[in-house]
């Protein structure tokens, strides 16, 4: 079976290489294709790789390209994790929207926006390929914004496409853990958009243990959300938050603690990464240690900022393993062996959520077959959840209307309609800051 991994030059790989390496169970990949527009990236990413797969029987087969069409034909999975305007990129999103007090984070805001309006044309470009070169191909979708991304590529591989990400399963695995329970035998019930997402129930044995845990304070301060959000406002909830939603309930603290920062998170990951591809060009370096000791302080370091100014301390141990590669092989395995299975993914709506359309892509459960992924009924969004999801869907679908038609004015309205940007003339300057850093954005007009 070939996998086809595009950004394969990107600094996770390794991650995903690994868990191939774990799974040795008949009808397993055999052949993984790198691509990247960069082949001194996917040089130093082989070399991980290679060291990986050292004294591993059978490893999977890892070739390289930078040519697109050529990595895309004969794919069976197509994993898409491309970064477009790569790690510079993400530091002038967090820059241009700082400097005009909102934030900027990847996913969230001005940042996410900035983020979906350089990469839906070059994700809308790649699902035609595969549409064309590997029509039976399943495509998974890491690329940020995952949800706007995996909904853009909708609209040409329909189902056949799905956005992963790992945040509800670690924000499940962490509730489970708490309550005493195998997260393995948990029924999360989770609903939203990706990094917008409330877990409203955890299920252990048939029983809804959640109530427990909003009951007892001590249980519910002693694990990340709970020192992230505080206690009294999960109690208010009635429900745990993903831990992106800490930028939209502490938005005033979350952006001077960005303000404040010596760098901010883009800028610490470019600098980062430079110094490992750097490295990575001594043929003598140890490749798999260079790599490893950058990956540790990459996931220590993750939200540090919001987590100081919740004081939530350090990390958990527990929740520095990372998890999104796991989610991706579980969803590969589901579907190639037809090994039913339940799974928190971004899919479109169809009827689950009465309060968007049957194309919209949401975050929810999804029972996983040999025929894709099926999302779950669920119950009803609370008030101040639906209006979050159905404000950003909304600017979700200018972003794609922007993509789609090169219309300037709708880059302005979807700045302007986010929840955290608070002024359309902001949403002006926000549009006029990002086209002079971008040129992937000279399409608007």
């Amino acid at each position: 079976m070939k996998l086809t991994i595009l950004g394969g030059g990107g600094f996770r790989v390794p991650l995903v290489y690994g868990a191939l390496l774990q799974d040795h169970a008949e009808g397993r990949v055999t052949h993984v294709v790198l691509h990247d527009l960069d082949a001194g990236r996917l040089s130093a990413v082989t070399r991980v790789l290679a060291e990986q797969a050292a004294g591993v029987p059978d490893a999977p087969e890892v070739s390289a390209t930078t040519d697109l069409d050529e990595a895309l034909r004969g794919a069976d999975f197509v994993f898409s994790a491309i970064r477009v305007g790569g790690l510079e990129g993400r530091a002038n999103d967090e820059r241009v929207a700082l400097a005009e007090g909102v934030l900027g984070q990847e996913t969230v805001g001005a940042g996410g926006i900035a983020y979906g309006l350089r990469t839906v044309p070059v994700a809308v470009d790649i699902a035609r390929r595969v549409a064309r070169l590997a029509p039976e191909a399943w495509v998974i979708n890491f690329t940020n914004p995952a949800g706007l991304v995996t909904e853009a590529m909708s609209r040409h591989l329909g189902d056949r496409v799905i956005g992963i990400c790992d945040s509800p399963v670690g924000l499940g695995r962490r509730i489970a853990r708490v309550l005493g329970g195998n997260p393995k035998e948990a029924w999360i019930d989770y609903v939203g958009l990706n990094h917008l997402g409330w877990v409203r129930g955890l299920h252990i044995a048939g029983r809804d243990e959640l109530p427990r845990l909003l009951a007892d304070p001590d249980l519910l301060g002693s694990f990340e959300e709970g020192k992230l959000f505080g206690v009294d406002w999960l109690r208010s909830l009635g429900a745990i938050p993903n831990e992106y939603l800490h930028y939209y309930y502490f938005n005033r603290e979350a952006v001077r603690a960005y303000q404040q920062a010596e760098k901010t998170r883009g800028a610490f990951l470019h600098d980062q990464q430079a110094r490992f591809y750097a490295e990575m060009r001594n043929p003598d370096a140890p490749a798999w240690k260079v790599w490893d000791d950058t990956r540790a302080e990459r996931e220590a370091t993750y939200m540090a900022e919001n987590r100081e100014t919740a004081g939530a301390g350090e990390r958990d141990e527990d929740d520095l393993s990372g998890g999104y590669e796991k989610v991706a092989l579980a969803l590969m395995r589901a579907i190639a062996r037809d090994e039913r299975t339940t799974l928190i993914l971004n899919v479109r709506n169809r009827r689950t959520l009465s309060v968007l359309d049957t194309d919209a892509v949401i975050e929810v459960p999804c029972l996983v077959d040999a025929n894709g992924a099926h999302p779950v009924t669920v119950e009803p969004l609370p008030d101040h959840a639906t209006g979050l999801v159905c404000a950003v869907k909304a600017v979700e679908r200018e972003v794609l209307s922007a993509a789609d038609s090169g219309s300037r004015a709708s880059a302005v309205k979807a700045f302007a309609l986010h929840p955290l940007v608070d002024s359309v003339n902001v949403a002006r300057r926000l549009v006029e800051g990002y086209t002079e850093v971008h040129p992937g954005l000279a399409y608007l007009r």
